[in-house]
């Protein structure tokens, strides 16, 4: 996994996240799931490519189930993309990296 993505639990979404200075991408995933590592590689390229302007965070749907049920994640992969404690777009199943950036730089 890149060293620009950030692996938050149940305990550490709140710090993470809601009180992320800079604008945060949460990928909702499970390692069971064959979409989750298809996309995998797409949000560690974007972290990488992002450092700076964007926080991505990694939350396990199956060991952090407290975080997922709040934001009503009903299928993963999700993305979510937070800024300022707000969801402000979310994203379900796979999807390209020239797609995921596209509708990141829309928001950014």
């Amino acid at each position: 996994m890149s060293d620009n993505v950030v692996e938050v639990t149940d305990a550490t979404f709140e710090a993470e996240v809601l009180e992320s200075d800079t604008p945060v991408l949460v990928d909702f995933w499970a390692a069971w799931c064959a979409p989750c590592r298809m996309v995998a590689p797409v949000v560690e390229s974007i972290a990488d490519e992002y450092a700076g302007r964007l926080k991505v965070c990694k939350l396990n749907v199956d060991e952090n189930r407290s975080s997922a049920a709040q934001y009503g994640v009903m299928s993963i992969p999700t993305l979510i993309l937070f800024k300022d404690g707000a969801e402000v777009e979310r994203f379900i199943g796979y999807m390209p990296k020239e797609a995921l950036s596209s509708k990141l730089e829309a928001t950014l």
